[in-house]
């Protein structure tokens, strides 16, 4: 069943390439009730679910000469994944209601992008993988170059950062390939299946090599220091729904094949090297300070942004190091954390880019705090700044949202593997509060004089908020809220599915 959430959103984009070009109306609804269906059959598949199994959804042979096979399957981490696709493609397509240029092109791309997504996650041949990788890149060029938001005409930014996306998303992938077919021939050229290649003995010199050419490849995708430029210029550029969908589970690609390919697959070349370069001994060591630093970079460049959208945007980078320095800590709870924080990031993320890119700038048409904190939107848009405001707690790791357990338990495996990295996260921790802080303060309840400026609108001329937009928050906001009072709604998805045999050569490797 879980199969027809690929399916059903390739479906989708042919139908409403169909649609009466005239009634955009009949596109975007069924754009919405494909989103909406993906979302039910990934939270039926969840349900039946039983935890610490391997759930087969379909194999068969596809290139049998090469060991190729159309093999999808699902385990708890899976199922996390595709529940935050769902959400955030529902919640993606709420916000774009008022897209008026292109309509059909648009939701065609989205729903391919969104299939692509739901392939990654279920894939279990590596060939496979990399296919719905591939296919999930491509829509992201188009979105935001077409799409995108160009502040005062200059549509060039928008082609720039749709064009660095990509050569980004595609170097990575290089090197994605390199390693899955190192992989391949060095098992004996017979099988791209990841289930058999998770208990192949493969040499640990060569793990030691081809471990970080997928882990780097991935992890650019993830946004990691320092490959991560490509985020926030994407995210500032692209359309509210594309920046929810970067943001919220496009990142979550790379993170999930830093678990899923890299570490699953070649957990040996997180071993000690045996000699120490620069104070290095180990490339787990070389990738947790990369992620440290992209706690504390992108928090402080947040920290002084005058753009709404580039806070967000370096947020998500800061934010994604946690996820990144959690997988580095080999601990069941780091792990955990790290697959708690994807989800918790994407729904809190693609509630920050609606805010900012749907309910703000759309109406204002300025991200500039500079100019918002003369408009005291607190009083115009009351329901917008009650949704930032939550979701700013969310992002900071209040108790009673997803990201307060997430973060908690990242923090709890960096203290039993790493201690002294511990004092650097709680330093980039009051950062994110710096930020956030002052970005809620001067959009939203600045005490500033009130005054008409460029690109802002007074009171009256502000456009009411709409039932998608209205909808569309209430979605995010329950997602992170009740995994937040709940989670072990998702832990006891994720927990057993890091203690099957999976990840059996990874836990013998220095679980701790």
């Amino acid at each position: 069943m879980l199969a027809w959430t690929i399916y059903l959103s390739f479906a989708g984009a042919a139908i409403v390439l169909l649609t009466p070009k005239d009634k955009p109306q009949v596109t975007r609804v069924v754009a919405l009730l494909t989103a909406l269906v993906g979302l039910g059959i990934a939270i039926a598949g969840t349900m039946t679910y039983q935890p610490g199994t391997l759930v087969t959804v379909t194999r068969a042979a596809w290139i049998p000469t090469l060991g190729i096979g159309y093999h999808l399957a699902a385990d708890g981490i899976s199922l996390v994944l595709l529940l935050l696709t769902g959400i955030a493609a529902t919640a993606g397509i709420l916000f774009s209601w008022n897209i008026d240029k292109r309509v059909r092109e648009f939701f065609a791309f989205y729903l391919v992008l969104i299939g692509g997504v739901y392939g990654v996650f279920l894939s279990f041949d590596l060939f496979l993988l990399f296919v719905f990788y591939e296919i999930a890149i491509i829509p992201k060029y188009f979105l935001i170059a077409i799409w995108g938001s160009a502040p005062n005409g200059d549509t060039s930014k928008r082609t720039y950062a749709a064009m660095k996306l990509v050569l980004y998303s595609f170097a990575g992938s290089a090197l994605v390939l390199a390693g899955i077919l190192s992989a391949w021939v060095e098992s004996g050229a017979k099988t791209f299946d990841m289930q058999t290649l998770a208990s192949y003995p493969f040499p640990v010199h060569f793990e030691m090599w081809a471990f970080p050419l997928v882990f780097v490849g991935f992890a650019v995708l993830a946004g990691m220091w320092p490959f991560h430029t490509w985020a926030p210029t994407g995210h500032a550029a692209a359309p509210t729904a594309a920046s929810m969908l970067l943001a919220g589970v496009v990142m979550k690609l790379g993170a999930y094949g830093c678990l899923r390919v890299a570490m699953m697959l070649l957990p040996a070349g997180l071993g000690a090297w045996g000699f120490h370069v620069l104070g290095f001994g180990s490339w787990r060591e070389v990738f947790s300070l990369l992620a440290l630093i992209g706690i504390v970079y992108g928090a402080s460049v947040a920290l002084v942004q005058q753009d709404f959208k580039f806070v967000i945007g370096y947020s998500s980078v800061s934010h994604m190091g946690f996820v990144l320095l959690g997988l580095m800590t080999l601990s069941q709870i780091g792990l955990d954390g790290a697959v708690l924080q994807m989800f918790s990031h994407g729904v809190i993320a693609g509630l920050l880019f609606a805010v900012v890119g749907r309910m703000v700038y759309d109406r204002t048409h300025t991200r500039d705090l500079r100019i918002l904190s003369t408009m005291r939107l607190g009083k115009t848009l009351p329901f917008v700044a009650v949704v930032f405001t939550l979701a700013a707690m969310a992002s900071i790791g209040m108790p009673g949202f997803s990201g307060f357990i997430a973060e908690f338990q990242v923090i709890v495996g960096v203290w039993r593997t790493m201690p002294w990295m511990v004092f650097v996260v709680g330093f980039g921790i009051l950062m994110v509060i710096g930020f956030t802080w002052r970005a809620l303060t001067r959009a939203f309840f600045s005490d500033g004089e009130r005054r008409l400026a460029t690109g802002a609108s007074q009171h009256a001329e502000l456009s009411p908020l709409t039932w998608p937009e209205r909808c569309g928050s209430l979605l995010l906001l329950a997602a992170t809220i009740t995994v937040g009072l709940y989670p072990q709604l998702l832990i006891r998805l994720i927990v057993p599915s890091l203690n099957s045999p999976l990840f059996a050569a990874l836990r013998n490797g220095g679980w701790r």
